[in-house]
């Protein structure tokens, strides 16, 4: 029986072993693989499960997707929402004059899909080392760099940094102490233990 909801930092996939990214949107929540937005492409339908329940996930790098992933990061959930165009008003006569090529006036947008970024963020060795050092642009240079050129020719570029700009400034905004090393058997990070205050 494969659940109909999982903690985003826990949703991979059964088959491929891959992480998965969670969505919510008009028809309920959904998953994809998490190698889908990076630009590349699966053969097989998503079948979600909490990685723990795996014997030997695929770690991969949530920042750049390098694999062998050796950190995880604990912050706070956090939630994109993409808005979809679903009118676009122009003026009759700018758009006959215009050969068709008429400036929008209006336009209209609702909610499209939201994504669940979750609250546990696995790094490579090199991407934790930006993180520790808290160096925002660095990461964002290292993951545009991982990209395909698909996603960052032209005017997609300016827009990707923007969107990791949020995204990043808000986990680093939000970043708990410490650090989980990822080890065989423990996706999820052993955590140091944190010292007790006494009175």
């Amino acid at each position: 029986m494969i659940p109909t909801e999982i903690p985003p930092e826990q949703a991979f996939c059964r088959r491929c072993r891959r992480a998965l990214n969670t969505h919510t949107g008009p028809f309920g929540l959904t998953y994809t693989h998490a190698i889908e937005a990076r630009g590349g492409t699966v053969d097989h339908h998503p079948e979600p499960v909490p990685v723990t329940e795996l014997r030997a996930p695929l770690m991969e790098c949530d920042f750049c997707s390098a694999p062998g992933a050796a950190w995880s990061y604990r912050c706070a959930d956090q939630r994109t929402t993409t808005r979809t165009v679903t009118t676009r008003v122009v003026g009759a006569r700018d758009y006959r004059d215009q050969h068709h090529a008429a400036r929008t006036r209006r336009v209209e947008t609702r909610d499209g899909l939201t994504q669940a970024w979750g609250e546990r963020w696995s790094a490579c060795p090199a991407c934790a080392e930006l993180i520790e050092a808290r160096d925002l642009l660095g990461l964002i240079a290292r993951v545009v760099e991982a990209l395909p050129a698909k996603l960052t020719r032209g005017k997609r570029l300016a827009h990707l940094r923007g969107q990791l700009h949020g995204t990043y400034s808000a986990f680093f905004d939000t970043l708990a102490p410490g650090r989980g090393r990822i080890e065989p058997g423990r996706p999820l990070g052993v955590w140091p233990e944190t010292p007790t205050s006494t009175a």
